[in-house]
């Protein structure tokens, strides 16, 4: 899905060194489709890469897609330029009269608050809101995914002893092949997490508006869908670069925090070792199937 950005996004350089389809303005004015209209509300405090981790996703399939990037209004980011912010993001009041065929809420590293301690949590809440009827679906990740369980289905989270950070093996239940996010998903697949805290699967599992569609027995659900397909929540990463996690551990280190080293992700546990990127392949087919069976399919040719 080529993807229609501004030629000034740095994250622009980035995918076109890796061959993602970007498309300028000319040419997209020129097919005779719709675009999908995309808003990602960022809230992870480097944007940049997380706008490049998205992005990647987001440009594999073959129609286009408009994205918008959303910024709170709350809560002014620390860790990227105030121009950056106002030449390639916008706040909520100028984009609520309009409607938007997908929304990616991505997380945040601030689990240790409770949501109504959030400094935005007021304005997230009013995001999640207008997305019911204002969205198609919704993907909801890490954080973001805790968000929106305790907003819409009254589920918390709870604090885990240590943080849960690394790759860890997942598995799909038995009736996996029935759910068209899951399509070509293997039985077993790996993904990133890094967190502090982690929801309960037996309450997942008692809710009737969810589905827990897969878990890990290290690090607890990951997968979870509202059985309308309005919303999607990962509680891990799968669009986490190769390095993200390396980088977050040394991060947390040179701040004098006592964590382990990310578990299953550097080869011999040995940090000085490369890791390699063994979830790419299950990143691109949720982002696909998400924006195929549950944007595209649903959404309509013209909103009313």
């Amino acid at each position: 899905m080529p993807i229609n950005i501004p030629k000034q996004l740095p994250a622009r350089q980035v995918l076109e060194k890796e061959n993602i389809f970007i498309m300028e303005d000319e040419r997209a004015v020129m097919q005779d489709i719709r675009p999908l209209n995309i808003a990602i509300l960022n809230l992870m405090p480097e944007k940049q890469k997380t706008e490049a981790h998205l992005l990647r996703l987001l440009g594999n399939s073959p129609l286009q897609v408009d994205i918008t990037f959303l910024k709170t209004v709350t809560y002014e980011a620390k860790n990227v330029s105030k121009s950056h912010m106002e030449e390639f993001y916008t706040d909520f009041a100028s984009i609520r009269h309009r409607k938007f065929d997908g929304l990616i809420i991505t997380g945040a590293p601030i689990e240790h608050f409770d949501f109504e301690e959030v400094h935005y949590w007021d304005e997230l809440a009013e995001i999640m809101d207008w997305a019911e009827e204002h969205v198609t679906s919704v993907l909801h990740i890490c954080w973001g995914a805790q968000a929106a369980l305790y907003h819409h289905f009254g589920i918390d989270k709870f604090p885990l002893n240590e943080k849960c950070s690394g790759i860890f093996r997942h598995r799909l239940f038995n009736d996996h092949r029935k759910i068209e996010l899951l399509r070509g998903f293997d039985d077993e697949f790996i993904a990133p997490h890094s967190r502090y805290t982690n929801i309960s699967e037996e309450e997942l599992n008692n809710h009737d508006e969810l589905q827990l569609l897969a878990s890990s027995k290290e690090a607890g659900p990951f997968l979870i869908m509202s059985k309308d397909g309005k919303h999607i929540m990962a509680t891990g990463h799968l669009e986490y670069d190769t390095v993200t996690l390396k980088e977050e551990y040394e991060r947390d280190l040179d701040r004098g925090l006592s964590v382990r080293i990310p578990a299953h992700y550097f080869p011999n546990n040995d940090p000085n070792e490369a890791p390699m990127n063994r979830w790419r392949s299950h990143a691109h087919l949720l982002f696909s199937n998400w924006l195929n069976y549950y944007v595209y399919q649903q959404t309509p040719f013209e909103w009313k």
